[in-house]
């Protein structure tokens, strides 16, 4: 491997940083201790810019390139989006709809409890809804095909694997164009 530029950002597959490199976790850094870091990152990241400054933070995030492309949203360096979780509303769902199976239990003596595989408790008595036609002739109570959600969040992250971001601390200091 060759000498790593400092500020060069690597992904690891182990829970600690390298020699020389700190862990991507947002960490305050002090200036006087990481000059040559400082004058690439500044405050992009975080800190005050007079006693210390902030590294990168990975932790739950993925990283991103800076700049835009066609119909893409412009991003800069250091900027963070996204959420952790979202709340899907009616108007964001596909429309679809959800069938509901139902199976005769022949068996008297097993209509309690929980059912067998692919019977249901009991057929209602006041309606036939086994029939060989798709003319719906009943209405089943409003519970059978509920609502789910509730208006609850669902976590909305990518996949991920226990890889960690890393920066270099003190290596070859990149030339400017």
């Amino acid at each position: 491997m060759s000498d790593p530029f400092t500020g060069e950002i690597q992904i690891y597959a182990f829970n600690f940083a390298p020699y020389n490199w700190a862990a991507c976790s947002g960490q305050l850094m002090p200036i006087q201790q990481n000059t040559a870091l400082f004058s690439l990152l500044g405050t992009t990241f975080g800190g005050n810019g007079t006693s210390n400054y902030q590294l990168p933070n990975y932790i739950g995030n993925i990283a991103c390139g800076q700049g835009s492309g066609p119909g893409l949203t412009p991003r800069v360096m250091g900027e963070t989006f996204g959420s952790d979780s979202v709340t899907l509303l009616s108007n964001e769902m596909p429309s679809h709809t959800h069938g509901a199976r139902i199976y005769n239990q022949t068996d008297p003596s097993k209509r309690q409890g929980t059912p067998a595989a692919n019977y249901a408790l009991t057929v209602p008595d006041t309606v036939t809804p086994f029939t060989t036609t798709n003319t719906v002739n009943s209405t089943f109570p409003i519970g059978t095909i509920g609502v789910a959600g509730g208006g609850v969040a669902h976590e909305n992250q990518q996949p991920y694997l226990t890889l960690n971001f890393c920066i270099c601390l003190s290596g070859v200091f990149p030339q400017r164009p």
